[in-house]
């Protein structure tokens, strides 16, 4: 699909990778319906995008409805990028009830649920595109991150077997699979630095990432450094070897991030 012209909806918008995605899909010519929690930020990030006709949702994906909300008051659009995400970490049985709802309906349900809300239209006019923005998470079990890792795994599952099903009929999907991000992200957010030895990526490729799968209509791309990529693919292929390697440092790392994150 040609973004020129195009009207995306993005959710998430106002993130490190929200940011990012925006500018790239804008330098491609499309209007951005922009969404996330933060009215006065989508509305600095609507003027300061290039082109004209952008506009914004203000939501919380975490309340009940909210996703299918944000598509109604989209109205038509032509491309799909869920991008929220809530990066909840923890031993399962330490996640209050809010906490636990709110990571399981941003993450995974408003994705789903948006996707089934837009789908006729682009159904009826033979044209369209979904992406999903998982992670290399949803090919990785990392201790403290059971209901993080069940969100990626799944969205990532949902978006593949999404694209089979409209194969053929003019609607693409596509899932991206971010790796360690410097500038953005979990790490961001709780002050530290991604693991030394394994590289970064810049919000900006992610971006790419996303006109990418948009323009080629890929069913997978991942934005990682070689290294991470390749380990990515060893451990989904040998789980039980691959946390046995990683186990202590990675859970060390985990509580770093929650203890810095929670305090």
């Amino acid at each position: 699909m040609e973004l020129d012209a195009k009207t995306v909806l993005l959710t998430g918008a106002t993130g490190g990778l929200g940011r990012a995605i925006a500018q790239a899909l804008a330098d491609r010519g499309a209007m951005l319906v922009l969404s996330s929690r933060k009215g006065p930020e989508l509305e600095e990030l609507a003027a300061a995008l290039p082109g004209e006709g952008h506009r914004f949702v203000v939501a919380d994906l975490a309340e009940e409805a909210a996703g299918e909300r944000v598509v109604a008051e989209a109205g038509d659009v032509d491309v799909l990028v869920a991008n929220a995400g809530l990066s909840s970490g923890g031993r399962l049985d330490r996640y209050s009830e809010d906490v636990l709802v709110s990571a399981l309906r941003v993450n995974l349900e408003a994705p789903v649920r948006m996707a089934r809300a837009v789908l006729p239209g682009m159904i009826e006019r033979g044209d369209g595109h979904l992406v999903f923005i998982s992670s290399l998470q949803g090919k990785v079990a990392l201790p403290r991150s059971s209901v993080y890792t069940a969100t990626k795994f799944g969205l990532r599952g949902f978006a593949l077997s999404l694209r089979e099903d409209f194969a053929g009929m003019g609607v693409g999907v596509s899932v991206v699979l971010p790796g360690f991000i410097r500038d953005a992200g979990m790490f961001a957010a709780a002050g530290m630095k991604a693991p030394a030895g394994l590289g970064t990526s810049s919000p900006e490729e992610v971006g790419d990432g996303v006109v990418e799968a948009i323009e080629r209509n890929k069913a997978q791309v991942e934005v990682a450094p070689l290294l991470q990529r390749v380990g990515a693919g060893f451990a989904h292929r040998h789980p039980g070897f691959a946390a046995r390697v990683t186990r202590r440092n990675a859970g060390k790392i985990a509580d770093q991030v929650i203890e810095r994150r929670e305090g």
